[in-house]
């Protein structure tokens, strides 16, 4: 099977785009497709694939996001952000567009070459310091939903994070993913605020189960949380990832992402194993 991609990144969190409107993979198909070729070593490898199909409102296209396990995920903000990009440069969409996703539309749009901006869709569960127990001791953790239905993330202060080697956080991590008090799992976004407001944040991704180099909406949710609960007063606020920086613009309840992105490769999928 040979299957056109593009392999592209946004603050080192990687994608596979496909065009559905030519390939026609059915739900069951793209599942077995993304846990396929999203696994690294053995095929292209990515944290995401993500889908282009036809409209199915007055957007300009829908994006249908799947994790390197093969569950589809609600949206993805950097997948957003790359997603834009692709659709602009292959004709498909204008400079500004509207994104069709699960969780609800999400407009983009193209401020250079590379830059380009996406509002993440609004929170629609906020609870502030709310507390769970991890291994019998308290832990106060933020927790917000981004969407309808919604994409659930936690948000948890660790001192000195950006020295912390995340093999020490690992396990605390897939704890507070896997806690009971949250019946849909959660992404887990651990921070810390240097003295300029620079916020350095470590994202263990849901669906992907490992920390990532970097997390949109969770970089969305991160600054949300921080800026209601005002201890971060930069407008837009600055985030530290592992794959590089980005920019989040919180007005009231809309979130702005902003951001680099990166076309690495253009080409086809031929991979003997693949079977969907």
């Amino acid at each position: 099977m040979k299957v056109p991609f593009y392999k592209m990144q946004g603050a080192g969190n990687d994608f596979i785009l496909i065009d559905n409107q030519l390939l026609n993979f059915s739900s069951e198909q793209l599942t077995k497709f993304s846990a396929r070729v999203c696994t690294r070593r053995i095929s292209v490898g990515a944290d995401t694939l993500i889908a282009i199909e036809a409209a199915r409102g007055d957007g300009d296209f829908y994006a249908r996001f799947f994790n390197a396990d093969g569950s589809e995920a609600e949206m993805c903000g950097n997948g957003a952000r790359c997603v834009a990009r692709w659709a602009y440069e292959t004709g498909i969409a204008k400079e500004k567009m509207m994104i069709e996703t699960i969780a609800g539309d999400v407009p983009a749009e193209r401020l250079d070459t590379r830059t380009y901006r996406v509002q993440l869709n609004s929170p629609t569960v906020f609870e502030a310091d709310k507390q769970i127990q991890v291994d019998g001791k308290g832990v106060t953790v933020d927790y917000v939903e981004l969407g309808d239905p919604g994409i659930p993330h936690l948000v948890v202060h660790v001192p000195d994070l950006a020295m912390s080697d995340l093999e020490t956080i690992f396990d605390f991590a897939r704890k507070l993913r896997n806690h009971p008090t949250f019946e849909k799992g959660a992404n887990v976004n651990f921070y810390d605020i240097l003295p300029d407001q620079t916020v350095v944040e470590r994202t263990y991704e849901r669906g992907v189960e490992d920390f990532t180099l970097a997390c949109g909406t969770g970089t969305g949710s991160t600054a949300y949380a921080l800026t209601k609960k005002g201890l971060v007063k930069n407008h837009p606020v600055v985030i530290e990832v592992l794959g590089g920086q980005l920019q989040v613009n919180v007005v009231n309840d809309e979130l702005y992402l902003i951001g680099d992105t990166n076309i690495v490769v253009q080409g086809t999928i031929l991979d003997e194993d693949l079977a969907v």
